[in-house]
Parts: C-alpha cells; structure tokens; sequence
C-alpha cells in the first residue's frame, strides 16, 4: 500500500540518549538515572510517530558503524519500516541531560560524519526509486553535502507525484526555499532566520507567514511556537491554535512529533485547522514524555476527543 505512505528521509540521524542529573557542574563527575535510548534524527522522528499514530510509513536513512545498527535494530524492534542507505562513517550518538534542581535541559549534539557528494547522489537516487504521498525531509544536513541537498529532493519527489515537507536550517533552509517545498515546518528562531528580524507579535507572525507563502517560497507554512501554541499559513489564510496544556518532561523531538501530526492529518484528508490540531497534540505528548519523540497514540486520541 502505497498511495497514503509517508516516506521520510534523514540524511544525519543518531543514536539518542536521554538522562537526568541532580545537577550538571563541570569537572565534577556526573551521576545519571533513568536512561532512555532512541532512534532519532528529525526523518526517523517522524516515521517513528506516523507509526505509532497507525499511519502508513518508511523511514529512509543513511547510517553507519555499531550506532547505526542500533538504529536499525531499535526500528525493528518498534515495527517501524525502515531502509538504510549503509554509509563507512559511523552514526554520531547525541545527548539530552535534564537538570532536576533547575528543570533545564542540556543537549550535547554532534555535527555528524562527513559525507561527499557521491554520499548524496547514493540517498537521491534510494528517494527516487520510492512512491509515496508526501515525502518529509527533516533534520540537519552533515558536513560534506551541498546545502541545495534538500532542493534536489523536493524536485525528485515532485517527479515521483509526491508533496514535499521540509523541516530544517541555516542554509539548508535558505537554499531550498522556493523549489517546490509544499509545506514549511519552522520554529521561531528559523522562521526569523527567512524573515530577516525578529517577528514577535503574533498579528505580524501571521501576516509574515501568509507573505511567504504568496512570494512562492513554500505552498504552505507551520511555524511553532512552543507553549503559544502554532500557525498554519497558506496563500488564502492563517489557522492559529493554542497549544495543549501538558506538564513537560522533554521536548526533544517535539517539533519532529508536531510535523508527524500535521502531516498524517493532511494526508487523511483532515481539514487544515484539524490537521493542526492533530500536530499539537502530538507535539503535546511527545513533550509529556521523556526520551525524543516518545509519542502515544492514546494519549493524542484523548487530547483531541476533550
């Protein structure tokens, strides 16, 4: 089954690790609890909550050395579909440590191994070889690819029938926009980075969002907003929603859960204010549990029936 299937492409995952400290000083020692290990990076993020949410999915990845292993075993173990593009590099391992006497949470996070471009072309012609409905590019790209990556590969998807979602930054962002990306995932900080200045006043985030979309550079922009919630902007309106109320616990992989959401609720043809809504409150339940991206499928089903 191949007409409602969400391929997401993950050019630099990691082995995830998240613990928690009493507190977090240098030079000292650091004793951890409660240790939890995940397949992450922003593809397999989202593949792995399409999935548990009972959506059609392929996690598409490139990964090397023990780690990467890891990965594969820990998707199989979920029952998450996955194909591996094997690269000679090993996958980098990041780390979440959440301080209990403060709540802040501290992400050690690796660039990743260092691709070349014939490492690129290997991944574009695995995505071309593949049909789905929507293909969702997310996270960074490693050192060694060309920041166009991600343009390339809205135009493959393009070729294949396939809409096309991107969720990055820096000049991997800058560089795709206005090459065929049919939805924009964006925090605040990324969104301003295509801005050019801060856009704090929620009437001037709409407005911005909505000129973005007119000047061609997505078909349609999310831009997150963390506890105030999220907007949704195509070239005719703006949908914005609050955010669910939840005591939080991580938010590692929550922008991640938010596009699995919103992408799956567009794919089942929900109207795009119940598409957004269904992004939140995954986004909700990612954020109420520790480990990235930790989404249940129950707990979404509640938040959106209340």
């Amino acid at each position: 089954m191949t007409s409602s299937r969400i391929v997401t492409l993950t050019v630099n995952p990691a082995l995830d690790l998240a613990t928690e400290a009493e507190s977090v000083q240098p030079v000292h020692k650091i004793r951890t609890v409660g240790e939890h290990y995940d397949a992450g990076g922003g593809g397999i993020n989202v593949a792995r909550v399409i999935h548990e949410l009972g959506g059609v999915t392929l996690a598409l990845f490139v990964a090397g050395g023990a780690t990467g292993r890891m990965i594969e075993q820990m998707l199989s173990e979920a029952g998450v579909p996955w194909q591996c593009i094997p690269f000679g590099g090993t996958t980098r391992i990041s780390l979440t440590v959440r301080e209990r006497s403060s709540g802040q949470e501290y992400r050690f996070v690796p660039q990743g191994p260092a691709f070349d471009p014939a490492d690129g072309d290997r991944i574009l012609g695995a995505l071309a070889e593949l049909e789905a409905q929507w293909v969702v590019a997310s996270g960074s790209l490693p050192p060694g690819l060309a920041p166009d990556f991600y343009a390339r590969a809205a135009k493959i998807a393009a070729a294949r029938g396939a809409r096309f979602a991107l969720d990055t930054s820096g000049a991997a962002l800058k560089e795709s926009l206005g090459h065929g990306i049919d939805l924009l995932k964006a925090s605040l900080g990324e969104f301003e980075s295509i801005v050019g200045h801060e856009v704090r006043d929620p009437a001037a985030q709409c407005r911005q969002a909505k000129d973005m979309v007119r000047a061609g550079k997505a078909r349609m922009v999310a831009l997150t907003l963390g506890p105030d919630g999220a907007l949704l902007a195509t070239a005719d309106d703006v949908i914005r929603l609050p955010a669910f109320a939840v005591t939080e616990r991580s938010a590692v992989g929550a922008g991640d859960s938010f596009l699995a959401g919103l992408v799956l609720g567009l794919t089942q043809n929900r109207s795009n204010r119940d598409a957004l809504r269904m992004a939140l409150a995954t986004a909700a339940a990612a954020v109420a549990s520790a480990g990235t991206a930790r989404v249940d499928r129950s707990e979404v089903e509640a938040m959106l029936r209340a």
